[in-house]
């Protein structure tokens, strides 16, 4: 079988929040990727949510590699989009707009 994948996906279990507006009414879930690539990740999550449904996220990435050569962890915010929603979590393919900052401390 054929990858359709256009980005090379990691396995890298990333903390972070996930913000969905749904009917006007805001949530925000605590979620962790089980996979992830430049153009979109895997999360575990107990809450579903409808496929093409709109979301920000917040990830952490929490290195200690990171934090020993610049003394900051990072943090990714991105918009996405819902692909796939299962028992099992939520695909969420990102959007072109991101940003990559350092978080004091961590």
């Amino acid at each position: 079988m054929k990858e359709r994948r256009k980005y090379e996906r990691f396995i890298l279990g990333l903390s972070g929040k996930m913000e969905v507006v749904t009917l006007g009414k805001q949530e925000v879930i605590d979620v962790v990727t089980t996979d992830i690539s430049a153009g979109g990740a895997f999360f575990h999550s107990s809450e579903p949510i409808p496929k093409d449904e709109q979301v920000k996220l917040e990830l952490i990435v929490a290195s200690e590699r990171l934090k020993e050569l610049t003394g900051t962890q990072g943090l990714i915010r991105v918009e996405g989009t819902v692909v796939r929603s299962s028992p099992k979590g939520l695909a969420i393919c990102f959007q072109k707009n991101h940003q990559i900052i350092t978080q004091v401390g961590g």
